[in-house]
């Protein structure tokens, strides 16, 4: 299994990660990752993220909502 990352700027539009992912083999790693760049990502453009599981979405996450709690 293979966990992605979608990044999206305010707009909608897929936008190129301020830090650049990995492929990730387990969605804890891959959730553990965000976790640790978050704000980097939110800094470089990014609103908001999508997770993938082989190619199917699993959920999408404001990166905005994250730094205003």
């Amino acid at each position: 299994m293979a966990w992605t990352w979608r990044f999206e700027g305010s707009d909608g539009t897929e936008v190129a990660p301020a830090v650049e992912p990995e492929e990730f083999t387990t969605q804890g790693d891959a959730e553990s990752w965000i976790g640790e760049v978050w704000k980097d990502l939110l800094e470089g453009g990014a609103d908001r993220v999508t997770l993938f599981e082989d190619g199917a979405e699993i959920y999408t996450m404001s990166l905005r909502a994250a730094a205003e709690a």
